[in-house]
């Protein structure tokens, strides 16, 4: 039987308050309005950006559907869709790509203005919600919303992809493969021979390891002060690791020990904070330098900083998504996966049901996971 333009009743794991675990509740998906499209969740990984709301770190309305990254099947379209329809294989993606706005058209823009990324609204862009628990308004998350077995997205948020693609492993191109891979290829645009620096060794970080060797890099190095991820970072092209605790002095100044001075090419910040900012900045040449913020700030985070870092030549930036434009990049980037261009299996050290979600987080928290990724 059909659920196109029925209510449907489905799990998902909502958060009432920050610092909570994730409560699985069946919740009440309404059918998709015009220009949006209901999406059947088959799997969804469990990146940092979604543990950063349950610290409290970003700041979000509650209650709120976590999860951003995921692959999906449509199972019906409001009025006006015509990129996808019932039956597609999609990934949502939480930087929607309109095509008219000037970011939309601007050949180095990827942040679409129908973006809920910074903003936390939790809205769909006609101000309302789809999602509702005994009567109750659910907020979403960064135009996605993925931790349900159904979200309904705008037709902005939403790629289709290769039918053949496995979702448990193409999911992390909607978030942290794309992320880290773009930001070293789009946003430094690293260059071969190229010297670099990538601090945080999760799963975004190991993307963008991967992104430099990709750019052809002769030198990445991997900083993090969990050496149990230096492995998995040369597996995947890091030609040395260093923990910051293991020295005395600053990481930068160590950075410079270890390239006799110059200091690197391009480095690259994917965790988060402020201190390891300043750190990666500091970390590259002051002349030529490129240095990229990929990690998630916590919401009122704010740097000061003397301009005789950036006034000598350094650039210092920030990257969405790696620079790329959504929608029309995703399917690209599945396509070079299913012709083995790049592999995704590295990343992935987890596969569980759904309903261990908050077992998932918990072994993100404690440093024992990459990429978990959810089966619905």
């Amino acid at each position: 039987m059909s659920t196109a333009g029925k209510v449907i009743k489905c799990k998902a794991a909502v958060i009432w308050e920050p610092k909570t675990p994730f409560s699985i509740v069946e919740i009440e998906v309404a059918p998709p309005k015009a220009h949006e499209v209901r999406i059947k969740i088959l799997a969804s990984g469990i990146c940092r950006s979604d543990d950063h709301v349950l610290s409290g770190a970003l700041k979000v309305t509650f209650p709120i559907i976590l999860g951003h990254e995921a692959a999906g099947v449509v199972e019906s379209v409001g009025e006006g869709v015509t990129s996808v329809k019932t039956g597609d294989k999609v990934i949502p993606t939480f930087v929607p790509q309109c095509g008219e706005c000037s970011p939309c058209i601007h050949p180095r823009g990827n942040l679409c203005k129908l973006n809920d990324f910074g903003t936390f609204v939790g809205l769909l862009p006609d101000g309302t919600s789809r999602f509702s628990y005994k009567g109750e308004l659910i907020h979403s998350f960064v135009s996605t919303s993925t931790f349900t077995e159904y979200t309904v997205v705008h037709e902005s948020s939403v790629a289709k992809i290769d039918a053949a693609a496995p979702p448990e492993k193409v999911c992390l191109i909607g978030c942290g493969f794309s992320a880290g891979y773009g930001a070293a290829i789009n946003s430094a645009k690293v260059e071969p021979g190229s010297t670099c620096a990538v601090f945080g060794l999760g799963g975004v970080g190991l993307s963008a390891v991967m992104g430099c060797k990709a750019a052809g890099a002769s030198r990445i190095i991997g900083v993090d002060i969990n050496k149990d991820k230096f492995p998995k970072a040369k597996e995947v092209g890091a030609t040395e690791c260093v923990n910051p605790l293991d020295f005395e002095k600053p990481i930068n100044e160590v950075l410079h020990d270890m390239t006799e001075g110059d200091g690197v090419d391009y480095s690259f910040e994917v965790v988060g904070h402020t201190d390891t900012m300043i750190a990666a900045l500091t970390s590259c040449n002051m002349n030529y330098g490129t240095s990229v913020m990929v990690g998630a700030p916590a919401t009122g985070s704010e740097i000061t900083l003397p301009p005789g870092l950036i006034i000598t030549g350094r650039v210092w930036k920030g990257t969405v998504f790696g620079g790329w434009k959504s929608r029309d990049s995703i399917p690209r980037l599945v396509s070079d996966f299913m012709q083995k261009k790049f592999t995704l299996d590295p990343l992935i050290t987890h596969t569980m049901p759904f309903d261990k979600i908050n077992e998932g987080f918990e072994l993100l928290q404690a440093g024992k996971s990459i990429r978990s990724i959810l089966i619905f």
